[in-house]
């Protein structure tokens, strides 16, 4: 399913949670296809080629173990990745276009939740935005996790382009950070008036010279990761607003920053993008 016009246009993938395959910017694909690790995880092989992703809403990083369960594992990046998507809805006017989705999901614990997925590209702007509501629906509560990963082939970058925003101590860094061939680092969103945090990604120069700009909910998702990876064929970077720090599972319990979603129970969790 695709979504968006000539300016920018998104490949929405019905099979793994409405997530994005392609994303033509002037018709040149940002998402970095083959150039990522593959982790032997299938249910992810899909959409890690892609330019967004979805972790959560059990678990966001690394296989850990569940708990009182022995030898099971919380997925590669969560339990929703590989989930189909049942289309609700969809909306297509001189205004923009609107695609809306359910994905149920199993959670590795045994829980059940079911993510309200609505996707919209504003003609006027040629801005996507994507809102999800996460919610309980099975009979046990559960912590609710999410990181959006925005993963860019580095192929189309030079020596000029960088990411700036206000998450940053000094506002603007390269697209190169940290040492050797990988990096991960993670700051405190810094969120404007509104509430949003924002970074932009630029300039592209095997995309014309445009800038990638990035908003997100900072309430819902008060950190801003980013992932770096060079080694071997892997040649991507990763813009992935997260709902929690990076930590460890047992850190996050021990530090008290995992409230519970109960039966019943809902959260919201909003971004935004555009290639200007």
């Amino acid at each position: 399913m695709r979504l968006g016009d000539a300016r920018f246009e998104l490949e929405l993938d019905e099979q793994s949670a409405l997530d994005v395959l392609s994303a033509l910017a002037g018709g040149v694909d940002l998402a970095p296809g083959g150039a990522v690790p593959d982790d032997g995880d299938p249910r992810i092989f899909r959409a890690v080629h892609g330019f967004l992703f979805t972790c959560g809403p059990d678990h966001i990083r690394h296989p850990e173990p569940v708990a009182a369960m022995d030898g099971t594992l919380f997925p590669l990046h969560g339990s929703l990745s590989g989930n189909g998507a049942v289309i609700t809805g969809r909306r297509v006017d001189e205004a923009g276009q609107s695609v809306e989705a359910r994905i149920k999901v199993t959670l590795a614990d045994g829980g059940v939740a079911e993510i309200q997925r609505l996707w919209h590209f504003d003609a006027a702007s040629a801005a996507f935005t994507l809102e999800d509501t996460v919610q309980n629906i099975g009979a046990s509560p559960f912590p609710p996790m999410m990181m959006y990963h925005m993963n860019v082939g580095a192929r189309l970058f030079d020596d000029a382009t960088g990411f700036s925003s206000a998450s940053f101590p000094d506002g603007r860094i390269g697209w190169r950070f940290g040492d050797g061939e990988g990096a991960v680092v993670c700051s405190p969103a810094e969120a404007d008036d509104d509430g949003k945090a924002h970074v932009s990604l630029g300039p592209i120069g095997g995309a014309g010279g445009g800038r990638l700009d990035v908003w997100f909910d900072a309430d819902a998702m008060p950190h801003l990761q980013m992932w770096r990876n060079e080694a071997g064929h892997c040649s991507v970077i990763g813009i992935e607003p997260a709902s929690h720090p990076l930590e460890k599972r047992d850190q996050l319990e021990a530090g008290g920053l995992m409230p519970v979603l109960h039966p019943g129970d809902a959260r919201h969790f909003r971004l935004g993008f555009r290639f200007v």
